[in-house]
């Protein structure tokens, strides 16, 4: 065999991930050290990864997609209230609100009139009974001892002129939807689009790129999970409900965000028309259409006023709260395009079945893998003029591109890089979608994602008890976990990790089949017995 034969060969760890990845092994695991408080046993284990893309990990991405898929069914077409009301207020709760109502009294007295050590010992006093109210389960904000002044200015909440207006009513508390028939509880499937910025291709690009409005695009999709947001406020005020959702964001060709959601109960599609036609999201925020620094000339920081300051005259900038004071009109207004679809599901169906597919279709990949930007030439270009004009779109009150257009933003610091911020909205690989994939209502079916996670894990175990089969549940209190320390000698390479793993996950699956069959073996048995008489018996 020659060398260039030889160097074509797959190397170990290349076989080893591959058999990884047959049997759902995760391909990266992470390193812990576990220690026993009780017995001083140390041990190195490897966990999950918990990527939620394909091409970081295909177990744990597949893994959580499932995850996500029994979420959605749980909560879709449910026919009761998933959460409980909340519990009364105890006794103790209310002495320990009232205990901190006095200390608050107290401290803001002894703060004005001078009395500081008194104030220290309030404050002292008003943190403890802070942490007693949470141990004692009280959820919620605090309010804080020092009264801050509002900055935030006054908008107007009148409605524009331009936009049609809704009819408003009375919110119930329940969730879910109505029953028609006695026995049909259907719910709502709903896709939700952003408006036209120019002509484009069947591949997505754009038919004239010099047209196409790039700076409403970005803007669009920047403050696309407010404007999903307002879609809901007004849509609960209309149904006269609080309708839950369960909602996936993806990219359409031409790299515009759009919105899937699974409803709860039956919303007709006039209504959805209506509410989407009368949402729209004002952003008052300061003029930044054109950029007042770049190249170059940047602000830079003052350590006198500690602020930035313009690099030729030493002015300062402008301050956010300054810069938003007197607006008399938004910087942007976004609203959903024409395009809107909606229809009725019922539970149980084989097309409801095939929706939650579609709704969870895309999530092990990364926006630019869904959107395929190596497709052609133009829609490489068209994601490149997305991509810049994103650069130069500040994304929050804090965002570092602010700088550019002259105003300082909340938080600013030395290290603060003018034009430079970390957050998802300006990557390469997001497109403008800063938030989450996966949209989630609070009360949807009453469990995390986590506690979705523990049942299948619960279902598991049930099934191999049943069998005879009983793992080991060791109390989890004693064990205390930490990162690996580098350099240790102890730690095994991830090829010995990775075949450690699979040899594990294989004793589990043939537990798990070997359980299998042994219930479909009691089933017949059990059915036999339960249609015998006492006497045949």
């Amino acid at each position: 065999m020659t060398s260039a034969e030889r160097a074509r060969m797959p190397l170990t760890l290349d076989v080893v991930k591959a058999a990884a990845e047959q049997h759902g092994v995760c391909t990266r695991p992470v390193l812990r050290e576990v220690v026993d408080r009780d017995t001083g046993e140390v041990r190195i284990v490897g966990i999950r990864c918990n990527a939620t893309q394909a091409s970081k990990c295909p177990a744990c991405a597949d893994r959580n997609r499932r995850s996500r898929m029994a979420q959605c069914r749980e909560g879709w077409h449910l026919d009761h209230e998933p959460v409980a009301e909340r519990h009364t207020p105890t006794a103790d709760q209310v002495a320990l609100v009232v205990h901190r109502s006095d200390l608050t009294a107290e401290y803001r007295r002894a703060v004005a009139s001078g009395e500081l050590g008194d104030a220290d010992d309030l404050r002292e006093g008003i943190r403890e009974t802070d942490t007693d109210l949470r141990r004692e389960g009280v959820r919620g904000a605090l309010p804080a001892v020092e009264r801050l002044a509002r900055t935030a200015p006054a908008r107007s909440t009148r409605r524009r002129q331009d936009t049609p207006n809704l009819p408003r009513r009375k919110v119930d508390k329940r969730t879910v939807g109505r029953e028609f028939a006695g026995r049909y509880r259907p719910s709502t499937f709903v896709t939700l689009t952003l408006d036209t910025y120019g002509k484009v291709r069947p591949d997505g690009a754009p038919v004239d790129p010099d047209t196409y409005d790039y700076r409403r695009a970005a803007r669009d999709a920047v403050h696309f999970a407010s404007l999903v947001d307002r879609w809901w406020q007004n849509l609960r005020r209309v149904v006269g409900y609080d309708a839950q959702y369960f909602g996936t964001v993806e990219p359409q060709r031409r790299i515009t965000p759009h919105a899937h959601f699974a409803v709860r109960g039956s919303i007709p599609h006039k209504v959805v028309r209506q509410v989407t036609a009368a949402t729209y999201l004002q952003v008052w925020w300061p003029d930044h259409d054109t950029p007042v620094y770049g190249g170059d000339r940047l602000p830079v920081w003052d350590m006198t006023s500690k602020g930035f300051v313009d690099p030729d005259t030493t002015t300062p900038l402008t301050r956010w709260a300054d810069a938003v004071a007197d607006l008399d009109t938004p910087a942007h207004v976004a609203v959903f395009g024409p395009q809107v679809h909606s229809k009725g599901i019922l539970g149980g169906t084989e097309e409801a079945g095939r929706h939650i597919g579609y709704l969870t279709k895309y999530l092990t990949k990364a926006i630019t893998e869904v959107v395929q930007t190596d497709a052609s030439p133009r829609l490489i270009d068209h994601a490149d003029r997305l991509a810049a004009e994103l650069a130069v779109t500040p994304c929050s009150e804090r965002c570092a591109v602010w700088l550019l257009y002259g105003i300082q933003p909340k938080g600013a610091t030395s290290r603060t890089t003018p034009g430079h911020c970390k957050g998802k909205a300006h990557r390469r690989d997001t497109l403008g979608l800063p938030g989450r994939r996966v949209l989630v209502s609070r009360r949807w079916s009453g469990k995390t994602l986590a506690e979705h996670k523990g049942d299948r894990a619960a279902f598991v175990r049930e099934a191999l008890e049943a069998a005879g089969i009983t793992k080991p549940n060791p109390a989890t209190a004693r064990l205390q976990w930490a990162p690996v320390r580098a350099g240790d000698p102890h730690v095994p390479s991830r090829v010995e990790l990775l075949m450690h793993m699979i040899a594990q996950r294989l004793k589990w699956r043939a537990e798990y089949d070997q359980a299998q069959d042994v219930l479909a073996r009691l089933r017949p048995a059990t059915a036999d017995v339960s249609a015998m008489s006492p006497a045949a018996a």
